[in-house]
């Protein structure tokens, strides 16, 4: 039988996988923290659980890093298991400590319920959170909101997305951009796809091992890798373009890039965007 010379290749990303699986949760060395300015533009990220704030955030890093943002992680719910609320709080503490971001709780213990579902069928509740939504948007005032998208599968995904689009409907004079994360089901129409470097990749994996008790359940930080490659895969056509030149990177994440105008989502821009590392990534919210 000839050799498949894949078959290494391919064996070498399951050793690798492997070898990911002894890496510890957390417990490491500290960054060289980023001096901001206390009065620096605010980036808001709408985290559907502890954890998202890192999936969600290789744009908001570079943003941090390259640009001076706050990135604020607004904690919407703690989780559904009312027993470990505590512990991811204390996990979510952790990871945004190493990585540079904040932390904006809402309430004691998150939100409880934020789903489609019960938007359609507790309105009252349903409207007790708007308004505890609205107030942190008017706090921070944020020059963009990371959300899930519409078709982000997972129900408090859902919810947020939601929720997010009810509590800017009821603020006037407000308009963010308001960009668009997927992690478990792909978004319609991505325009941007935001290459992070190696190190990037590494700070963020590195940050998502606080949560230890969700990656012992499913270990998703050590496939990071491999979904980010996967996002440059699709990026190369469905922002690119059809038929087009796949960009040079190794790891990008896709997002979807809008303006809030006149109570509605407006497309930043028509085309589709890459952002290198290359390129420092204000210019990106500027031209919008």
């Amino acid at each position: 039988m000839t050799d498949n010379p894949y078959l290494t290749y391919a064996q070498s990303f399951q050793k690798i996988t492997e070898s990911g699986k002894a890496l510890p949760y957390g417990k490491l060395s500290k960054l060289t923290k980023i001096e901001l300015r206390m009065d620096a533009p605010v980036i808001l990220i709408m985290s559907p659980h502890p954890d998202d704030e890192c999936i969600m955030g290789p744009f908001p890093l570079r943003l941090m890093r390259e640009a001076g943002f706050r990135v604020i992680t607004c904690a919407i719910t703690l989780g559904s298991n009312l027993s470990r609320r505590n512990e991811r709080l204390s996990e979510l503490k952790q990871a945004c400590e190493w990585i540079g971001f904040e932390i904006q709780k809402v309430g004691e213990g998150g939100l409880d319920q934020i789903t489609p579902f019960s938007r359609s069928n507790q309105p009252e509740e349903w409207s007790v959170n708007i308004e505890k939504i609205k107030n942190i948007l008017t706090k921070w005032s944020p020059s963009a909101i990371f959300f899930p998208n519409s078709h982000d599968w997972n129900q408090t995904h859902l919810g947020v997305h939601l929720l997010t689009l009810d509590a800017l409907a009821g603020i006037d004079d407000f308009f963010p951009f308001l960009i668009e994360t997927e992690y478990w089901g792909q978004m319609p129409r991505p325009n941007l796809l935001v290459e992070s470097s190696t190190r990037e990749l590494a700070d963020l994996m590195a940050a998502l091992s606080h949560h230890k008790g969700e990656l012992q359940r499913n270990p998703f930080h050590i496939r990071m890798p491999a979904w980010m490659q996967d996002n440059v895969r699709r990026g190369a056509e469905v922002v690119g373009g059809q038929g087009g030149q796949a960009p040079n990177f190794d790891f990008a994440t896709l997002y979807r890039v809008s303006r809030w105008q006149q109570k509605c989502m407006v497309p930043a821009w028509q085309d589709g965007r890459m952002l290198p590392s290359s390129m420092n990534c204000s210019k990106i919210i500027a031209s919008g």
